[in-house]
């Protein structure tokens, strides 16, 4: 599922070739990837807007336009397509967008996993789905203190935690096991075991792997790409997410096991 970075990578993209667009028509091919309003509603009110920006939050897309925010998670394998109006339909394209009576921009999903809301944009951070985020990890209100008082009451593992979107809005599981190993912490410790100090080189190596990620365009992982083409390098660069073998720092064997049910990746020697 793309994290944080890869949703900033697919919004700085999509910029390039959407933003002052107007979107002339809509038709939506698969009814449960709206999630509200209806779908009637939903092709009736987002016609007609043009498109003013778009940013993220957590691992939500959210297109500015002139009336309401168009939110868009790609869940598990959704991606955009630019097409010609008229162009033949790909069963695995399920959301049109018409842009100037011109551009077919499409939402492509395999697993039609993928969810749009269509908010006022006055009151839209106030409703679900964006009230219930945490907080961005290069917020200010990020710190130890924050974090600690999150989860120092917590039986959960850190591996678990530190998905959970109400704390941090925006990590996932590649980029959850890269910050633990930077962090010497064992993904199996719980919440309540991890200590004040702890939580902040939690938070300086999250503010730095997403970082670092998002300057290489983020991680291509299986299917993932945010749009025609476009691939990021930041697989490169993983130092323990999918590398079962020697740890590159110690030379210990990496090793594979489950937490909360998703495949982790860690080094029992460097992270105790």
């Amino acid at each position: 599922m793309p994290e944080k970075p890869e949703v900033v990578t697919v919004a700085n993209t999509l910029k390039n070739q959407v933003l002052g667009k107007t979107i002339t028509d809509c038709q939506v091919f698969w009814d449960n990837i709206i999630a509200y309003p209806t779908v009637c509603q939903f092709q009736k009110e987002v016609v007609g807007q043009e498109i003013l920006d778009i940013t993220t939050r957590g691992k939500w897309l959210v297109f500015e336009l002139s009336r309401d925010l168009l939110l868009i998670h790609l869940r598990m394998e959704g991606k955009f397509f630019f097409r010609q109006v008229g162009d033949e339909k790909n069963k695995h394209e399920h959301v049109f967008f018409t842009l100037d009576h011109s551009i077919s921009f499409r939402f492509h999903d395999v697993r039609k996993f993928g969810k749009m809301y269509l908010l006022d944009k006055k009151d839209a951070y106030s409703k679900k789905p964006l009230c219930d985020l945490g907080l961005e990890y290069n917020d200010a209100l990020l710190t130890s203190s924050y974090l600690y008082q999150k989860i120092h009451s917590k039986k959960l593992p850190i591996k678990t935690l530190l998905l959970d979107q109400s704390i941090i809005a925006g990590i996932g599981n590649i980029y959850d096991d890269e910050i633990l190993f930077l962090s010497h912490i064992s993904p199996l410790r719980k919440g309540y075991q991890i200590t004040k100090k702890e939580c902040g080189v939690l938070l300086e190596n999250t503010k730095k792997v997403l970082s670092e990620a998002i300057l290489m365009g983020g991680t291509t992982i299986k299917s993932f790409t945010s749009s025609e083409g476009v691939h990021g390098l930041f697989q490169n660069k993983l130092s323990v997410h999918g590398r079962v073998g020697a740890c590159q720092i110690c030379g210990s064997q990496v090793v594979k096991i489950q937490v909360g049910g998703r495949g982790t990746y860690y080094c029992p020697h460097c992270q105790k």
